[in-house]
This record gives C-alpha cells, sequence and structure tokens, in this order.
C-alpha cells in the first residue's frame, strides 16, 4: 500500500495511490509504503529516484547500516517503533529515507504511532511544514506512545499489588499475579529497547547537522523527554523484581504449609502405628490372647496417642 501526504492550508493531507500516473501528479512531503510491492518500489524510483533496499526493514542489520547518507545524498535511518496489542507488545522495525525535502517510510504493518501523526496533522495546522517536521513528529510520538505504555503497566503493577499484598494468596491469584508480571516485564523491556533506539535516531540527526534552529530545539525536547523515561523503566524494574520475590514468597509460603500438615501428620500417626506393630506380633503374654479387652483396650490406645499429638500441635498453632 502506497499512501502519500501532502500540505494543504497546513494541514497534512492523505491520498492513496493506485498507480504511477496519479503519483506523478503530487508533491509529497511524506510517502508512506506499507509492505510495498515491486511495482510500487519502482513507481519511487521512476518519480523521485529513490530505490527502496530489499533489506530496509529486515532485523539483522549491521549497526553500521542502520544510519547512513546514500550515494545520491539521501539518508538512510532505520527505527524500531513499539506496538502494544492487549496482552502482547513488539517492536516493529521501519525504514526512512529523507530525499529532496520527501521522506519515505517503509513497514510491514500500520503503527499506532503513524495513526496518531496522520490525525493530529489532519486536525492540527501548521503542525507539519515539512519532510524533517514529519521525522521529527513521528519521534517526539513515539516518546510520548512509550509514555503511555509505562502508565499502563503502572496500571497494571498496582492490581497485581492488590491481589498479591492481601491477607491470603492461594495458588490460582499467585500464577495470574505471575503472568501479569511476565507481561509487564516484558512490555517494559520493549519500552527500553524503544527509547534507545529513538535516541539514537533523534541523536543521529542532530548530529547530521541538517535541521534548523527551531527543529532542533524540537530535537533537544525529544532528547529531554526519552531521557525522563528512563528513571520510570527503572522503577518499574525495581518494582517488577519486587513483587515477583513477593509472590514467589507466598508460593513457599503455600507449599511449606502442605509440607507441615504432611510432617505433623506422619508425626502424630507414628504412636499409634508402634502400638499396633506390637500388638501385631501376637506374643503369649500380650493381653489380647488372656484379656477379653485386649483388642478394644489397644483400639483405644492408638486413638489416644494420635488425639495427644495433634490436641499438642493445635495449641502450639502448628496447624494454623
Amino acid at each position: 500500500m502506497l499512501n502519500v501526504f501532502t500540505l494543504a492550508n497546513g494541514r497534512l493531507f492523505q491520498e492513496e495511490i493506485e498507480n504511477f500516473e496519479e503519483l506523478a501528479g503530487v508533491q509529497p512531503v511524506w510517502v508512506d509504503l506499507e509492505e510495498p510491492t515491486p511495482e510500487e518500489k519502482s513507481w519511487l524510483i521512476g518519480r523521485f529516484g529513490v530505490s527502496i533496499p530489499q533489506n530496509a526493514v529486515d532485523e539483522d542489520l549491521e549497526e553500521s547500516a542502520r544510519f547512513y547518507e546514500g550515494d545520491n545524498g539521501e539518508l538512510h535511518i532505520r527505527s524500531d517503533f513499539l506496538i502494544e496489542d492487549g496482552d502482547t507488545s513488539r517492536n516493529v522495525r521501519v525504514a526512512f529515507i529523507l530525499h529532496d525535502n520527501v521522506l519515505f517510510s517503509v513497514h510491514d504493518e500500520d503503527l499506532p504511532v503513524f495513526r496518531l501523526l496522520r490525525l493530529r496533522g489532519r486536525r492540527m495546522p501548521g503542525l507539519i511544514e515539512g519532510a524533517k517536521d514529519v521525522l521529527l513528529k513521528l519521534y517526539d510520538m513515539d516518546a510520548e506512545y512509550s509514555a503511555d505504555s509505562l502508565e499502563g503497566i503502572y496500571d497494571a503493577l498496582e492490581q497485581v499489588s492488590a491481589s498479591v499484598l492481601k491477607a491470603d494468596v492461594s495458588d490460582t491469584d499467585a500464577g495470574e499475579a505471575l503472568a501479569a508480571i511476565a507481561r509487564s516485564e516484558d512490555l517494559n523491556g520493549r519500552i527500553r529497547r524503544n527509547v534507545m533506539d529513538t535516541r539514537r535516531a533523534v541523536s543521529f540527526l542532530m548530529r547530521t547537522r541538517m535541521l534548523n534552529a527551531e527543529q532542533f530545539e524540537d530535537a533537544r525536547q525529544i532528547m529531554r523527554d526519552l531521557d525522563s523515561l528512563d528513571s520510570h523503566t527503572a522503577f518499574l524494574f525495581d518494582k517488577i523484581n519486587f513483587l515477583m520475590d513477593a509472590t514467589v514468597g507466598f508460593i513457599n509460603i503455600n507449599q511449606n504449609k502442605i509440607i507441615r500438615i504432611f510432617s505433623v501428620a506422619s508425626v502424630a500417626l507414628l504412636p499409634p502405628t508402634l502400638i499396633a506393630s506390637i500388638y501385631g506380633m501376637n506374643f503369649e503374654h500380650m493381653p489380647e490372647l488372656r484379656w477379653q479387652y485386649g483388642y478394644p483396650f489397644s483400639i483405644a490406645l492408638m486413638l489416644a496417642t494420635v488425639i495427644a499429638p495433634f490436641w499438642y500441635f493445635r495449641r502450639k498453632g502448628w496447624l494454623k
């Protein structure tokens, strides 16, 4: 899919291109390609002289291939953008090419940050003035999206805290808490990676000296926003570890309760087992052979030896 964005009265106007003639008749500031076909890539070569690399959105690019200047003066940038979809999250690679005041973006799926920029670009006149503004606003909204995701982690961990730090935690509650903690830790790690990648991209733009004074200040503000997110991710990492240790501790306590029951039962049943084994020897002088109440007496004795330990353990509070 190939979408072009032009400026009309200071607003970002979107057009979906279906053939080369439509592309030749527009002067865009942003060309967005989602899963582009070879034909659509050939249109860009014929219209703008820009060639999209075959490995533009590969995940195994070398570090030196993420930010570089092409032979024709175009600027190539590879950045990761976060997608949070319910209980799952992932980072999606996007390839940017800045050439002749036109920004080209290539990605395999639609991104929340891109949708947000399209929406704001239509509603807020003057937000976008050129291709570099589009790129900076994408990074700015990426930082904003990461901050929103961090707020979601805060809310999720508050619910986990309420379920874990209560009087009685069952194994079911602990299992659900561990699953929620694992999801939060995975998302927090992806946010940290996304923040690091965005910081590198914005820093690269600042070093290229291609930004004017206002854009350079916008880039510095983005860097400050990204720096502020680091302390939140570090705090969440510590809180996740605390809740993980607390949940595992409650699981161990529940397991110890089960082991304690078996330990108490084995100790309490040891005396009647001893009595039964002695009476089972059937020696000639044992009372059951000469005394008619011998067997009832042995049964009563075994019951007494069972009740006495349980009464003692209960008094000590070991059965609670």
